[in-house]
């Protein structure tokens, strides 16, 4: 069975596959003028919002925010340079790559509890 952390870690990935999508979605929207977009814009963003507030539940607040928008930005980016709307070249490979390595050192850290949490 799975721990509560590693649904929440899992949830929070989810989030972030989300975010790529919502902010694809709001660049294919054209200014919301575009329905199919939009609405898919509209659907994705708030289930990557819902995901992000349960994950938060089980991991830090700052933790889960920036794995959530290194990955999400990371995959957008990414999107973009496979479908040519964005050039790709090795350094920003190398930096995307970098933003990837440290949301998964941030998943690594061991997690302590504050004093003040214990009361």
């Amino acid at each position: 069975m799975l721990s509560k952390s590693a649904i929440a870690w899992g949830v929070l990935l989810a989030s972030a596959v989300l975010e790529a999508v919502w902010a694809t979605a709001l660049g294919l929207s054209d200014g919301f003028t575009r329905p199919l977009p939009t609405m898919v814009f509209a659907v994705t963003a708030t289930l990557s919002m819902l995901g992000l507030g349960l994950a938060v539940k089980q991991i830090p607040l700052g933790t889960a925010y920036a794995v959530w928008v290194g990955i999400g930005a990371a995959l957008t980016v990414g999107w973009a340079m496979a479908t040519g709307v964005e050039p790709a070249s090795p350094l920003k490979l190398l930096f995307i790559a970098g933003i990837v390595a440290c949301a998964a050192g941030l998943k690594m850290l061991p997690r302590h509890k504050s004093a003040d949490s214990e009361h």
